[in-house]
């Protein structure tokens, strides 16, 4: 049966192989079917159109004024102008066309080169599950899904936070009276203070996506718009070994930021007014007296200068990914993911249409990363909560220190593509001994 399993699995990359081929040499002959060698020159007038909007958003980011309101026109009449002329030279459709089939090669790629998931065993129930819950997180999601009476009829102690209690030390308090899991229903910043108490302890952690964002949740494959059936992790769970990250001695889920966006964080006005808060004080932070000067290091590679730095728990797929943009590829491969902005002018924003090669942009993984300034200390957005460290500030990552217990049936799961490497998706296309060649060839770990 196995062995049957395996060469139907095998099959299926084999063909997913072959139509991200077929997609992508349909992407590239669609437009020059339709405009020959003009195709170029609409391309370059897409690309045109990225480089204004780009210049446009800097303008209306870094600047005030008369400037922020011509970057506002340019960011929006800049891509309107390219669909103007696409449309009236009958080049939409097929760019459309040709930008879906792209998308399409891609995502097929990225699934063909998948490692086959490994099905977990279902977990024991726990004896004394602990539930720490946050009634105010999410606008209210405690009360107005019933979390409290859901989680007691599971059989957990809950405990509500109302502002003034430490929860770290009631998650240390309760692994001390005995309880065998630790669950928090509430944001990512919480939930990061607790899944350290039971990484340090070994006990099973449990997320109940009941704050506003729930990054974390999302790339577990737990269902946002319902916590409540986080619960059934209770009752009919398997477990993950996912990683964690520290900035210095705070853990971080999801990421750490330095730089503009923790700035940003930091004025008291955030909370309640984040879009006027950010346009009121990024021009400062951006062009002027106030524009942070980051270094960072991991391993042989140094840069300084950078405006804007986040450190991730396990590399962010790209913001232009096909296949879940600002997912994480996997929680558990032991290193960070590091993502630098360095633009101090209009040019910069214009290269930044080239990605990492317009030196703008850079993008690199690590297990350890060191974070410098010349202040004492540093700004540092940890899972959305503002905190200031000493500096330097060393991040590393802990590979496979948290056991989550999550449902067994969960609506979503997490992203386990690969990275869409075309010469081996060539080779699986082949079929036979080069498709099992491109298979073990994988670099990523079998992700469950």
């Amino acid at each position: 049966m196995g062995r049957q399993q395996s060469s139907g699995a095998r099959t299926g990359s084999v063909l997913r192989a072959r139509l991200a081929l077929l997609a992508l040499l349909c992407s590239v002959l669609v437009p020059l079917v339709v405009a020959g060698l003009r195709s170029v020159l609409w391309a370059l007038v897409g690309i045109a159109g990225v480089a204004v909007a780009a210049v446009g958003v800097w303008w209306t980011l870094a600047h005030t004024g008369v400037l922020r309101v011509l970057g506002l026109v340019l960011s929006v009449t800049a891509p309107l102008t390219v669909l103007s002329l696409y449309g009236a030279s009958g080049m939409l459709g097929p760019a459309c066309l040709s930008l879906a089939l792209w998308m399409l090669a891609v995502a097929s790629a990225r699934t063909a080169l998948a490692p086959p998931r490994t099905p977990l065993r279902p977990a024991s129930a726990p004896r004394a599950p602990w539930v720490v819950m946050n009634p105010r997180s999410g606008g209210g999601k405690v009360g107005r899904f019933g979390l409290v009476d859901k989680a007691r009829a599971a059989g957990a102690r809950v405990v509500l936070l109302d502002g003034h209690q430490d929860v770290v030390d009631l998650a240390r308090q309760a692994v001390a009276e005995g309880a065998d899991l630790l669950a928090v229903a509430g944001g990512d910043g919480t939930q990061a203070l607790v899944a350290e108490v039971a990484a340090r302890h070994d006990v099973p952690f449990v997320v109940i996506p009941a704050g506003t964002r729930n990054h974390f949740a999302l790339d577990l494959g737990l269902d946002r718009e319902d916590p409540a059936a986080a619960l059934e992790a209770l009752t009919d769970g398997v477990e993950l070994h996912v990683d964690l990250g520290f900035a210095a001695d705070r853990v971080f889920v999801n990421n750490a930021s330095f730089g503009t966006y923790a700035s940003v964080v930091a004025d008291p006005a955030y909370r309640d007014a984040k879009l006027h808060t950010t346009l009121r004080t990024l021009p400062g932070l951006l062009t002027g007296a106030d524009a942070p000067d980051l270094r960072m290091r991991a391993g042989p590679t140094h840069v300084a200068g950078l405006q804007a730095l986040l450190v991730s728990n396990n590399p962010y797929l790209r913001a232009v990914d096909s296949a879940r943009p600002g997912r994480r590829e996997r929680l558990d491969s032991g290193l960070l993911g590091v993502l630098g902005v360095r633009v101090a002018n209009t040019s910069q924003a214009a290269r930044l249409v080239r990605g990492a090669r317009s030196g703008s942009v850079m993008r690199l993984r690590a297990d350890e990363v060191v974070v410098d300034a010349d202040t004492t200390d540093i700004a540092v957005g940890i899972d959305g909560e503002h905190v200031v460290l000493p500096t330097p500030v060393v991040c590393r990552t802990a590979p496979g220190a948290l056991r989550v217990r999550v449902p067994r049936r969960r609506p979503g799961r997490p992203v386990t593509a690969a990275p869409a490497d075309w010469p081996r998706v060539a080779r699986l296309a082949r079929g036979g001994r080069s498709a099992a060649a491109a298979e073990r060839g994988s670099p990523h770990a079998r992700d469950a």
